[in-house]
């Protein structure tokens, strides 16, 4: 009989299942050939999200919303469709974490990201509810009240 490795060791703030290889070759890839202006032109432009902004820059909560896929789980659902939801972002040990929801929180989701030239966050998403569904993301940190992001399909933006 085997013991369970009791010595998993997590990155992440939110003690959920970790960003597998966060900066692989897959991801640096897609950094290399996507690009977000930050501008006011971006559909991330306009405010949508109601929560205010603290005093530090990164940590704490936001509003969130994907679009570029449909989920199977939400009836009449198209990958046009904003999903939007609830997320907390932490810093910790020179990596951003931002999980958030969708769904009415039924849905969870977790990108690892490092911070690459000043504002730009470069990282994968992993889908906490369906581990699978894995992507390259990146990000913009226009202000304290936004974070622009895309992945191979979408949008995967940050509001307060």
């Amino acid at each position: 009989m085997q013991q369970a490795n009791t010595n998993i060791v997590i990155r992440n703030p939110f003690g959920t299942m970790d960003v597998p290889a966060p900066g692989d070759s897959e991801v640096m890839h897609y950094a290399i050939t996507a690009a977000l202006a930050g501008d006011v032109a971006d559909s991330n432009a306009t405010p949508w999200a109601s929560i205010p902004a603290l005093s530090d820059p990164l940590d704490g909560t936001w509003a969130s919303r994907w679009n570029g896929g449909a989920d199977p789980t939400i009836p009449g659902d198209t990958p046009e469709t904003w999903k939007q939801g609830r997320a907390e972002v932490r810093v910790a040990g020179g990596r951003i974490y931002l999980r958030f929801d969708w769904d009415g929180g039924r849905r969870h989701g977790l990108i690892d990201a490092a911070r690459e030239s000043g504002n730009h966050l470069v990282g994968k998403y992993i889908n906490l509810t369906n581990p699978a569904i894995m992507r390259p993301w990146i990000g913009l940190v226009v202000d304290a009240a936004r974070i622009d992001g895309c992945f191979p399909n979408g949008r995967l933006d940050f509001r307060r």
